[in-house]
């Protein structure tokens, strides 16, 4: 009987050991094969723009001096994009790019916007005298100063809440 139970042992293993050998995999004789993935994207130029107000605030228009304020635009364009920021006349009756009006109802206080501080340059669409704001984008927002001018010799308009209305266009 142990005979037969040893028998059936090495039959089994023999089995065993056989099944093993058939399920390794036989290694194969190949080059590994490669290829190359193209990976493209367009970047394309995009601004954006935003103001922050120029607020005079209270002013004495009979003191005789000019009164001065600023305000400013915020520019953020893709890198290397070159934009221009240019500032039409107003909403003022009357207004042109050489002298800007905030109204109270009828009405109105004269004003000039600057692309500089010494004021010297206005502020519009680059006709006339007239320049406007150039850039290039970095990614990141660029501030801009606005300054603004409102002329002495103004004493007669009448006491009153003014404003105007500019817009401003940014070309890139």
């Amino acid at each position: 009987m142990n005979r037969i139970i040893n028998a059936r042992r090495l039959v089994a293993g023999s089995l065993a050991a056989a099944s093993f050998g058939l399920a390794a995999p036989a290694l194969a004789q190949s080059s590994p094969q490669q290829s190359n993935l193209t990976v493209s994207a367009t970047v394309t130029a995009n601004c954006s723009l935003s103001t922050s107000p120029v607020e005079f605030g209270d002013i004495n228009t009979i003191s005789g001096s000019s009164i001065d304020a600023a305000g400013g635009i915020t520019v953020t364009c893709t890198g290397g994009t070159a934009w221009t920021a240019s500032a039409g006349a107003g909403s003022g009756s009357g207004a042109t790019l050489l002298s800007r009006r905030m109204t109270s109802g009828s009405n109105t206080l004269n004003y000039m916007l600057y692309t500089n501080s010494g004021r010297t340059t206005i502020w519009g669409d680059g006709t006339g005298t007239t320049g406007r704001i150039t850039g290039t984008g970095s990614g990141s927002s660029q501030a801009i100063t606005v300054y603004g001018r409102i002329p002495s010799g103004q004493g007669s308009v009448p006491a009153g809440i003014y404003g105007d209305t500019v817009q401003v266009t940014l070309s890139y």
